[in-house]
């Protein structure tokens, strides 16, 4: 349920950026969800146009960006991407730690008119 209280504060940014750029009205919001986020898009999406309803947002497209989660070895030290439910590095076998990405939840870009 921490979808809702997110999805206002996407909102609040967004009419917050809008208005300040003299918008009248939201066309597309871009939004980037890290893979180990915890957010659901549809989620996102769902509250989004409850709070939008009878507001400059109310059309405005949603875009979600998947953005895969990147892990650390320790040992060879290199980047690796995750795959599926393996958190092993691919080198060498030992356990990757997590990164910051992949468990972001990020406003890209906001279109307006």
């Amino acid at each position: 349920m921490h979808e809702m209280s997110l999805t206002e504060k996407i909102y609040r940014l967004v009419l917050t950026e809008a208005k300040a750029h003299g918008a009248e009205r939201v066309t597309k919001i871009t939004i980037s969800i890290g893979e180990l986020s915890g957010v659901a898009a549809d989620s996102v999406e769902f509250y989004f146009r409850m709070l939008a309803k009878g507001t400059m947002a109310q059309d405005a497209i949603l875009e979600f960006n998947r953005v895969s989660a990147r892990l650390f070895c320790i040992y060879c030290e290199k980047e690796f991407n995750k795959v599926a439910r393996d958190f092993f590095c691919p080198d060498c076998g030992n356990l990757g730690r997590l990164t910051a990405k992949g468990q972001e939840c990020t406003i890209e870009s906001i279109e307006v008119d």
